[in-house]
């Protein structure tokens, strides 16, 4: 497992990357989609992971935002 770290973010700041991550989280699902579309399995499996695992991160994120 990868090293812990800590870092200090007010919420406009952790809000700006829940933003940042739902944005990059969207790229990876429209190549998934494209890469589907002209039947590049391995792609998708990577699209689809990477769009996962920043939509993981984005949910811890967005768990810490006050509202």
């Amino acid at each position: 497992m990868a090293d812990t770290v800590t870092i200090k973010l007010n919420q406009d700041e952790l809000e700006m990357i829940v933003d940042a991550l739902d944005a990059d989280m969207e790229g990876y699902v429209e190549a998934a989609k494209e890469a589907r579309g002209n039947t590049r399995r391995d792609e998708v499996a990577t699209y689809t992971e990477a769009a996962q695992r920043i939509l993981a991160l984005k949910t811890r994120f967005e768990e810490l935002i006050e509202e």
